[in-house]
């Protein structure tokens, strides 16, 4: 039963009768009224359902009403139903901001139909308000940390725990799931924003270059060492420097950084002159550094020495529910960037978003967002046309679809309604218990959504 919220509007009371009947039939909840300025107490600018009006009443018709309800929203659905004469009339409403209109005599399977769509049209409107408002609260300062779980919640406060400090950051976490940005994060909440933020990917740099990247040159330091070169460090002063990648970093390079991070102090190759440094070091990884250093992998002293504080990301995988967030997110962001506007995804695109197993994390996400706003016209925005041959796509069982998908729509109406629980029962319809067991079972806690 889809226990949405119905209006119906007309003076004559059979009318009203049938239609009711027909719409509670339908499995609607149906408020019917005699006549429209009784409806406009009862609407606001989220309220969840549609209205239904006949053109021609007493006092005030249809058609103020459609204007006195744009007015208050202008993407409420209104459904106008219409004599013979009304049509042109009717289509003009179209043109002015009605949803659609019926014309009499009308079969009960087309009222049930245009209330399913307008029903649908409004949801989604409001899933995306919702979202943009959830977006807004993680917009400043800084970079944006998206997501409402628990684990992205903690990795938020831990952040504005230590970002004005100088303690240095080990970031550990798989590819794509935004390590830089947590970094640039830590820097853009520090009093070192004002300053540069350096970011070095130890990975993609030859060995034999790395010392000069990272610590700079005297001339003749080596050939082709033909003019002094300020280092990675030195360009980081009084800023941030991240070392991505960290793991990759040569061991002999490894004793160099260790003696920076102690003296914090560098010296360019070639000189003997000491330069201090104020600055921040943030390492990122995306293997264990324990594991590595025990293994010979990498040096166990710089590993305590880069470990005093720890930040975790989780893989995607381990926050399913912050998906559909993350992904309105990113088609925003792509639909600014392309000048491309691109609707919000429904239903069976989240289902489809749930079953993906994401070996490429949160950039894998966004490369599929971008996708689905530039190619989602010509294919139809089928996100599953748009995703097909996303390498590492493993499907989850049934049961860990449904449950994903379960565990999403409720922390999506716990967020949306602040964690009150009365207003969650009223939208998703089930009894009291089973919402409270189904939060028990996927770890849901009403507080943790009291601020969102």
């Amino acid at each position: 039963m889809t226990q949405h919220p119905v209006f119906f509007i007309d003076d004559e009371p059979a009318v009203r009768r049938a239609n009711v009947q027909t719409l509670q039939l339908g499995g609607y909840a149906v408020q019917d009224f005699p006549r429209a300025e009784a409806v406009l107490t009862q609407l606001d600018h989220d309220w969840p359902g549609v209205v239904i009006s006949d053109i021609r009443m007493p006092q005030m018709d249809g058609l103020a009403l459609l204007e006195r309800i744009r007015q208050l929203d202008p993407t409420l659905p209104v459904i106008l139903i219409t004599g013979h004469g009304d049509v042109a009339m009717a289509v003009q409403a179209m043109r002015d901001g009605a949803y659609d209109f019926i014309e009499k005599p009308f079969a009960p399977e087309r009222l049930l139909d245009t209330v399913a769509r307008a029903l649908d049209s409004r949801a989604l409107t409001l899933e995306n308000r919702r979202l943009k408002t959830e977006l807004a609260m993680h917009s400043a300062p800084g970079p944006r940390l998206v997501g409402n779980t628990v684990a992205m919640q903690q990795l938020r406060a831990t952040i504005n725990q230590i970002a004005d400090t100088d303690a240095d950051v080990l970031i550990v976490g798989e590819t794509g799931t935004g390590k830089e940005l947590v970094a640039r994060s830590l820097h853009e909440h520090s009093r070192r924003s004002a300053h540069h933020f350096v970011a070095v990917n130890c990975g993609a740099m030859p060995d034999h270059l790395i010392e000069s990247e990272l610590f700079g040159h005297e001339p003749g330091a080596f050939t082709d060492a033909k003019k002094r070169r300020i280092g990675r460090f030195e360009h980081a002063d009084r800023g941030t420097l991240l070392l991505d990648e960290i793991e990759s970093m040569p061991l002999s390079t490894q004793v160099h950084l260790l003696r920076v991070l102690q003296e914090r102090a560098v010296e360019r190759l070639g000189s003997n002159t000491l330069v201090p440094l104020d600055l921040r070091v943030v390492a990122a990884a995306k293997v264990d550094l324990a594991e590595s250093s025990r293994q010979g992998n990498f040096r166990e002293d710089l590993y305590y020495r880069l470990n005093v504080v720890t930040l975790r990301i989780p893989p995607l995988r381990e926050r399913l529910e912050d998906i559909p967030l993350l992904f309105q997110h990113f088609i925003l962001v792509a639909g600014a960037r392309y000048e491309r506007p691109a609707p919000p995804p429904g239903a069976d695109d989240i289902r489809a978003l749930l079953a993906h197993r994401w070996p490429g994390n949160v950039r894998e996400l966004r490369n599929i967002a971008e996708r689905y706003v530039l190619l989602g016209e010509p294919l139809d925005y089928d996100l599953e046309r748009i995703m097909h041959g996303e390498a590492g796509d493993v499907a989850l069982t049934l049961p860990e679809q449904v449950g994903y998908f379960e565990k999403c729509l409720i922390s999506q109406q716990l967020s949306q309604h602040q964690g009150n629980l009365k207003q969650t029962l009223a939208v998703l319809g089930v009894p009291r218990k089973t919402l409270y067991d189904k939060m028990r079972k996927y770890g849901l806690d009403k507080t943790h959504y009291k601020t969102c």
